[in-house]
This record gives C-alpha cells, sequence and structure tokens, in this order.
C-alpha cells in the first residue's frame, strides 16, 4: 500500500548540539573515504551547514584531532613515484594546498630518482610507443602528461631508445625546451 505524503510529518528541527554532531559524523565519514585537504573538507561541510561558524568548529576540531592534515595530504601526493614534479603541483594547486606547502613539497622531490622513475616507466610503455609513427614524440607527451620535466624526460628517451637499438636522434642539448616542461 502506497502512502501519502501527508502521513508522514516532517523531520523535527535538530538542536545546534544535534546539528554539530551530525556534521561532525559526516567529516569522519568524508575522511575515512580518502585524506582530503582543508579546501575540499570545508566545501563537504559547507553544502551540508549553512552556518559559517558551525562549519570552522567542525574542521577545527577534526584538526585537532589529527584527521585532518593537509601536510599530510601533501607528502602522500608529493611522494607518488608514477608522477613528476609538475603533476604533483598541480596536483596540490586544485585540491586547495597552500602555495608555500606546495613548493616544500615539490623541493623536497629528488631530481635523481624522478629521472629514474621517468625512464622507469618509459621501458614498460616503450615496446607500444616504439610502435608508433614518432615513438619520442609520443614518448614525450606520455611522460609530459605525468608531469615530468623536459630535462629528464629527454634523458629517460635517449637511454630507453638506445637501449632498444633506436636511433637515438634526441637532441643531445635540450635546452630549446624550458625548464617548466
Amino acid at each position: 500500500m502506497r502512502r501519502s505524503r501527508e502521513s508522514n510529518p516532517p523531520p523535527a528541527p535538530r538542536s545546534p548540539q544535534e546539528e554539530r554532531d551530525a556534521l561532525l559524523a559526516y567529516a569522519f565519514r568524508a575522511l575515512g573515504g580518502r585524506a582530503l585537504t582543508e579546501a575540499e573538507l570545508r566545501g563537504k561541510l559547507e553544502k551540508r551547514s549553512a552556518d559559517p561558524a558551525l562549519v570552522q568548529e567542525v574542521l577545527a576540531r577534526v584538526q585537532e584531532l589529527g584527521y585532518q592534515d593537509d601536510a599530510h595530504v601533501a607528502r602522500a601526493e608529493g611522494g607518488r613515484h608514477t608522477v613528476g614534479r609538475f603533476r604533483v603541483r598541480q596536483t596540490l594547486k586544485r585540491r586547495g594546498v597552500s602555495e608555500a606547502l606546495i613548493q616544500q613539497t615539490v623541493e623536497a622531490r629528488d631530481p635523481d630518482q624522478e629521472a629514474q622513475t621517468a625512464q622507469a616507466l618509459l621501458e614498460r610503455r616503450w615496446p607500444a610507443l616504439a610502435r608508433k609513427r614518432d615513438p619520442r614524440a609520443s614518448a614525450y607527451a606520455f611522460l609530459a602528461r605525468r608531469g615530468f620535466a623536459g630535462d629528464a624526460i629527454w634523458a629517460a628517451i635517449r637511454e630507453v631508445s638506445a637501449a632498444a637499438g633506436a636511433a637515438a636522434d634526441v637532441p643531445d642539448d635540450a635546452a630549446w625546451i624550458d625548464e617548466d616542461g
């Protein structure tokens, strides 16, 4: 049997304490899915509550308890080894991390390790890329999309194409590529 809407009374308004508890519980559920930055969590909380003071109170409480920390999110993103420093910077900026923390995270990355990672990624993908019309251009685009710098990309292309027996027709001086990739 179908109930009419008139038979269901509207929910009783919540007290301020119940509203706070509900918003705090939502914050914990949101943080349980993945680590969120302060900006991301604030956005989620603002969608649930129209009271900015309550949102700030809940945000401060989860930070006080150690459940939300932008530095932790930045370290985790900076520790990703399948992307370059430019992708790390872009991701952290999009997620609302402060510029100072982004800069600190990017500077903590080892350029030599990044070059080795780019080479390892390219070695895995080289068989498929070598079948393309211009394998080096495809390889460059592949690594650039992952956020690696031009110098690391060209070094990886030289190494991998030479190891594969391809003529390394890559310019020795890739100075025409700016430092930003």
